[in-house]
């Protein structure tokens, strides 16, 4: 029996990550099907309307925004939109969540080769962790010196992290990709070395 429930997890854990990825992959299309169709549908003449086309349009803008958010005053607005989130009860710490989360998936797309870092606390104790600025924001200069390197310490299993500024020669290089960095934290460690879930082992 026992061995008959090791089986069945291992074949739970192998499964329900691509289950789950699939079906957030099917979501967020769907959404974004549902969202952007309703508004072409409202404007288009219903022949010129298809299945897929909300997607199609969803992306586009999706770009486009992209594109605008590098221009200064585009910047500058959502700084401020930034600002009056942050002010709100309850929204600021939800908002700050999701900034957390997409802010790791941009170092993580970032691939630096020196980015991924261990953070020397005491003795024996590692933090893991990502460089994120190779010197101070414009406004913390001053309050911090100069030489200090910026990096973020995401906590494992939660939305969220620290960012902290350190001196240099407190952080050690590891020779890890940021993808799989970045799943070690998130995870806290739970995968072997080949980088598959522990649960997923041979028996």
């Amino acid at each position: 029996m026992k061995r008959i429930a090791a089986l069945t997890l291992q074949g739970l854990v192998a499964v329900l990550p691509v289950a789950l990825t699939l079906y957030l992959v099917y979501w967020l299309l769907m959404t974004i099907e549902a969202m952007a169709g309703a508004a072409l549908r409202a404007i288009l003449p219903a022949d010129w309307y298809f299945a897929g086309l909300g997607v199609i349009s969803g992306l586009v803008l999706l770009t486009a925004i992209g594109v605008l958010v590098n221009a200064y005053a585009v910047r500058h607005l959502l700084r401020l939109g930034d600002a009056l989130l942050s002010r709100i009860p309850l929204v600021k710490s939800v908002h700050g969540a999701i900034q957390d989360v997409l802010r790791a998936f941009s170092i993580a797309n970032k691939q630096q080769a020196d980015s991924v870092v261990l953070v020397k606390i005491g003795e024996n104790m590692r933090l893991l962790g990502f460089v994120t600025s190779r010197e101070p924001a414009r406004r913390l200069r001053g309050a911090v010196d100069e030489s200090v390197v910026g990096v973020y310490l995401p906590m494992s299993y939660q939305l969220g992290g620290y960012t902290v500024y350190l001196p240099a020669n407190q952080l050690e290089s590891v020779d890890l990709s940021v993808e799989e960095a970045m799943r070690i934290a998130v995870t806290g460690g739970v995968q072997n070395p080949e980088g598959a879930p522990e649960g997923a082992r041979a028996p």
